[in-house]
């Protein structure tokens, strides 16, 4: 599907449209969201999950990030990840006797299926992750700025595990579903402040023509300082990164998140 003609910053798949204001994932809008997930998902993930029978420095590396993670996004347990905190400190505290514990194993292999396919490259991951982590818990952005820029590339990159991670995510922050529908709507939608649909607008940008325009950049830098405007475009590539391999391996959606179809 190609995509639509380029004009003032706004890039937008033919098949996505460009929703009203408010719009929720009812009628046509969630007929998309599943044609588009049965695309992505397809017959099943592409790499089968590794089946865990020790506890390896790679797995070591990425429940260490996971627990970071969680208290940073003040992660709670729901759905298919739920009641994993306790294990993984139980692990992390005593790894040697963790992976001599056949309880303990059987409790790792309900993680998350994205950690379970993702060990097969555990090093790699870690460090993702941790580039994930500087912008979360030391960014310079404001939460709000950064969800928005986030969302955004989700919903360009039309990734569904993302987008329904991160629409969780900015409802735990403080979005709202207006919020959301303005993401989706894009830098034009009804409601956005100057600066609001200058970061939209930017990610739009970035996806379509991988750099911020000039008159973009002006408007950013009303409020934005050095470090933030540095920022804004890598967290964009890091979560179209997260995009690109999410989409790719195909991995399933965990109970709990809604996907593209999340408000």
């Amino acid at each position: 599907m190609k995509k639509a003609e380029f004009e003032s910053g706004a890039i937008l798949d033919a098949r996505i449209g460009r929703p009203l204001v408010g719009a929720t994932a009812t009628g046509e809008a969630r007929r998309q969201a599943e044609e588009r997930e049965a695309h992505i998902l397809g017959d099943g993930p592409r790499l089968q999950p590794i089946e865990l029978n020790e506890v390896s420095a790679g797995l070591l590396k990425i429940l260490e990030r996971m627990e970071t993670v969680n208290g940073v996004l003040q992660s709670s347990a729901e759905g298919d990840r739920g009641g994993m905190q306790q294990l993984q400190a139980q692990v992390l505290a005593d790894p040697e006797a963790a992976g001599s514990s056949p309880d303990v194993l059987a409790g790792l292999s309900r993680l998350p299926e994205i950690v379970l396919t993702m060990l097969h490259h555990a090093d790699l991951f870690a460090l993702h992750t941790d580039v994930g982590l500087q912008l979360l818990a030391r960014g310079a952005l404001s939460f709000r700025d950064r969800e928005f820029a986030v969302l955004r590339i989700a919903w360009l990159c039309q990734a569904p595990y993302e987008w329904g991670e991160h629409v969780m995510v900015g409802k735990r922050f403080g979005l709202t579903s207006d919020d959301i529908a303005r993401v989706i709507s894009g830098p034009d939608a009804e409601g956005l402040d100057e600066h609001e649909s200058a970061i939209l607008r930017a990610v739009d940008e970035l996806h379509g023509d991988a750099m911020i325009s000039d008159a973009t950049w002006h408007t950013l830098a009303k409020q934005l300082d050095e470090r933030q405007l540095i920022e804004l475009p890598i967290i964009v590539g890091q979560y179209q990164t997260v995009a690109y391999y999410q989409n790719s391996l195909r991995l399933r959606l965990h109970t709990g998140n809604p996907g593209l179809k999340a408000r």
